[in-house]
C-alpha cells in the first residue's frame, strides 16, 4: 500500500484542519444546512492591497464567504445572509428557485469555486433588488479573486462594476457601508478610479478626502499616498498595504459572466 501523499494532498489536508461545519438556517425557505467555516485562529494575513484586498497565507477566508441554500437557491455573502426582507424572499422564490439546481463543491474550496459562488451571490443581489452597496462589495471581491488568478481583464471588468455601484451607494445610501465611513468610501472610489486608469477622477476623490476636516488622519495619509503615486508614475512601487508578491439585466450579466 502506497502511503505517499502528493504535495497537493498535503496542502488540502492542512486546509481541512482549519475548517469546521457551521449550522445555518435559510431565511427564505427555512431549510437547515451546514456551511464550511474557518476557525478564527487560523487566519494568517500576508498583507493588504490599497483597495482593501487582504492577502492570506495557508487558507483564504474569501473562498468561504458565500453561503448557499441548496434547497431554494438563495445565496449571499455571509454578512448579508440573514439580512433579507419579505419582498426579497418572494423574489428569490419567483426568480431563483424555479431555475435552481443543487450544487456540490469539492472541499477545500479554491479560487475558481469562490468565483462561482460569488457570482451566484451577485445574481441573487441583482434579482432581489439589493442595495447598490451589496452589489459593489460583491463585485469588488470577485475582482480580487481574478487578481489572485492574475486575470487582468476580468479583474478590471468587475472593478468597473464595483466602482459604479459604490458611486451609487455613496450618493444614495446611509453610512457606514460594510464598516466603512463616508471618507473611507470616498477613498475607495478614488482608488478604484486609479486602478481603472481614470486618474483625473481619482485625483478629485483623493483631494476631497485630504481636504475633509472630518476624515481620519489614516485615510488622509492613504489618499495622499495614492495621489502622489498618480503624480509620480515613474515610481513603480505602488502604495499598496502589501504588494508582496430585463434588457438591463441581460446586459449587466452578459458583461460580467461572459468570460
Amino acid at each position: 500500500m502506497n502511503n505517499t501523499f502528493s504535495q497537493s494532498d498535503k496542502l488540502n489536508f492542512d486546509e481541512l484542519n482549519y475548517l469546521y461545519d457551521k449550522k445555518v438556517t435559510c431565511p427564505v425557505c427555512g431549510a437547515n444546512f451546514t456551511v464550511k467555516a474557518i476557525k478564527t485562529s487560523s487566519y494568517r494575513i500576508q498583507g493588504k492591497d490599497s483597495d482593501f484586498f487582504i492577502r492570506y497565507n495557508i487558507i483564504n477566508p474569501y473562498f468561504y464567504d458565500v453561503w448557499i441554500c441548496n434547497d431554494c437557491g438563495y445565496s449571499a455573502m455571509k454578512v448579508d445572509f440573514d439580512k433579507i426582507k419579505s419582498f426579497q424572499k418572494n423574489l428569490v422564490k419567483s426568480n431563483i428557485t424555479p431555475k435552481w439546481r443543487p450544487r456540490t463543491y469539492n472541499v477545500p474550496y479554491n479560487v475558481n469555486t469562490a468565483i462561482e459562488r460569488y457570482k451566484l451571490s451577485l445574481l441573487n443581489y441583482f434579482y432581489i433588488e439589493s442595495y447598490a452597496s451589496k452589489k459593489a462589495m460583491n463585485c469588488l471581491k470577485i475582482a480580487w479573486m481574478f487578481r489572485i488568478l492574475e486575470d487582468k481583464d476580468n479583474e478590471q471588468n468587475f472593478l468597473n462594476q464595483a466602482l459604479k455601484n459604490f458611486n451609487d451607494a455613496y450618493y444614495n445610501e446611509d453610512f457606514p457601508i460594510y464598516g466603512m465611513d463616508k471618507f473611507t468610501v470616498m477613498y475607495l472610489i478614488g482608488e478604484l478610479h486609479r486602478r481603472l486608469g481614470n486618474n483625473e477622477d481619482a485625483l478629485i476623490w483623493f483631494s476631497n478626502v485630504i481636504t475633509s476636516p472630518m476624515a481620519s488622519q489614516k485615510i488622509k495619509n492613504m489618499a495622499r499616498d495614492q495621489k502622489d503615486l498618480i503624480k509620480n508614475p515613474n515610481n513603480l512601487k505602488e502604495n499598496d498595504f502589501s504588494q508582496s508578491s430585463s434588457n438591463n439585466k441581460k446586459g449587466f450579466f452578459s458583461s460580467l459572466f461572459g468570460k
